[in-house]
């Protein structure tokens, strides 16, 4: 069984999503995810992505600190067989993750210009 290959993690806006890529099989594969926070020491299951077939899994609600270094490994399914691990590169929230840019709302009352600045989505 083929391992899942291009492992990549993007964060926008505290929305942290694992994606990878897996070639055709005549079984619908699925995955499993794992992750290793820094201060674990070892993986452990991600439980939202255990037997998916979706190609990608997210991991908003597993990123507790924005400052530690998390790892990531999945693996196929196909069947009774599977793949080995493959893991992604080391992701930092403070350093990998972006934030879009605020909305703003510019209106005139008279002589003054009012600003609302409003949060990323």
């Amino acid at each position: 069984v083929p391992s899942p290959t291009e492992i990549v993690v993007t964060s926008e806006n505290f929305k942290t999503v694992l994606h990878w890529q897996y070639p055709p099989v005549p079984e619908t594969p699925h995955f499993i995810v794992e992750i290793k926070p820094y201060n674990l020491g070892h993986y452990k299951n991600v439980s939202t992505c255990v037997n998916t077939s979706a190609h990608f899994c997210d991991l908003s609600k597993e990123i507790c600190d924005p400052y530690i270094s998390y790892w990531f490994q999945v693996k196929a399914v196909v069947g009774s067989q599977q793949s080995e691990y493959v893991e992604g590169n080391e992701f930092i929230l403070q350093r990998h993750g972006k934030i879009g840019p605020p909305k703003l709302n510019l209106s005139r009352h008279g002589d003054k210009i009012l600003v609302d600045i409003y949060h990323p989505v």
